[in-house]
This record gives structure tokens, C-alpha cells and sequence, in this order.
């Protein structure tokens, strides 16, 4: 545990410390939104690159038509995702390379509810593997210091 010292009062020295719990950088706050970021942008994400598949205003369009509907969505992806990154990443809370594993996890998570709503897929067995396998990679990232370190760290 790290402490912080700090001068309490106005009064002529002796100075009276008092030792209390630094505030980590890397608390709750920026892990919940850092994660419903991404789960938002995700699902705008989604929609552009599977949306078009069932949406019949789209049949019969042109691919540039369908390209140029998606970007228009794709854009509030990234009014997400940046300030997601940025909020994980320069809070100290998350690594570039856990942000990324992080989002992987979530892409596949808002893909899972997606094929089988939109889509109308069920999700067969091998798929059901490859999610746990991903979710496993998802907590080799989180709960160990690059280097082999003592979980909880980056």
C-alpha cells in the first residue's frame, strides 16, 4: 500500500503528517467506463459491419451505398471507442495490449447476442470453445505484470 503525506493546518512548525492511502489511478470508475465504452461502440460497430446483411432498405444498393451507410454508422464508433481507449489507457488502468485483448472479448460478446437476435444463428459448440478461449486470453492479460510479475499489475 502507498501513502501520501500531507501538511495539515496553518500552524508554525512542527507540522502535524498525516499518512493516508494514495488514490490509485487505476480505480472502478475508469474500469466501468472504459468497458461500457467499448461495449457502446461495439454495438454501433456491429451494426456497421453486419447490420447491412438484414436491413431491406439496403437490398438491392450499390456496395459504395452500403460502404457509405456503414461508415455514417461506424462514425459513432469511434466517438466511443477514443475516448475509451484514451480513458483506460491514460488512467493508467489498462495497457494498450490489455485495452486490445479487452476488446476483442467485448466484440465477440456483442456479436454473440447479434448473430443469434439479428442473424438468427445459434452459436454451435466450436464457436462456444473459441469464446472461452478468447475470455481465457482475456485474463492471462489482466492478471499478470508483463514479465511474468505477481497478478493484478501492468
Amino acid at each position: 500500500m502507498t501513502f501520501a503525506c500531507r501538511c495539515v493546518g496553518r500552524a508554525a512548525p512542527p507540522c502535524i503528517e498525516v499518512f493516508r492511502p494514495a488514490r490509485p489511478l487505476s480505480s472502478p470508475p475508469f474500469i466501468v467506463k472504459t468497458v461500457l465504452l467499448l461495449v457502446a461502440s461495439n454495438i454501433f460497430m456491429t451494426l456497421a459491419w453486419y447490420g447491412h446483411l438484414k436491413w431491406k432498405f439496403l437490398e438491392g444498393k450499390t456496395v459504395l451505398t452500403v460502404i457509405i451507410v456503414s461508415w455514417c454508422i461506424a462514425f459513432f464508433e469511434y466517438c466511443l471507442m477514443v475516448p475509451a481507449n484514451r480513458a483506460g489507457y491514460l488512467s493508467g488502468t489498462f495497457t494498450g495490449y490489455q485495452l486490445k485483448i479487452i476488446q476483442e472479448a467485448v466484440t465477440l460478446s456483442v456479436f454473440v447476442v447479434f448473430a443469434w437476435v439479428v442473424l438468427k444463428e445459434r452459436l454451435a459448440w466450436n464457436y462456444a470453445v473459441s469464446f472461452a478461449l478468447i475470455l481465457l486470453a482475456v485474463y492471462f492479460a489482466m492478471a499478470f505484470k508483463p514479465g511474468g510479475g505477481p497478478p493484478g499489475g501492468h
